[in-house]
């Protein structure tokens, strides 16, 4: 009897689908937004580098 028990057991908890949780999400919008801003000041930096230059000469 305990090992029909103890079977009926271990089938029922490997039934269950394991939740994933969406803990990740947040800091990979982050991530993303942070290379968007990343991008635009090497834009801006190397706009700025060749002013300079441009101004030296």
């Amino acid at each position: 009897m305990k090992y029909v028990l103890l079977t009926l057991i271990l089938l029922l908890t490997a039934c269950d689908k394991p939740t994933v949780p969406k803990i990740a999400a947040p800091q990979r919008a982050a991530l993303e937004k942070a290379k968007g801003v990343d991008q635009a000041v090497q834009k801006d930096t190397e706009e700025s580098k060749k002013k300079i230059e441009d101004a030296e000469k």
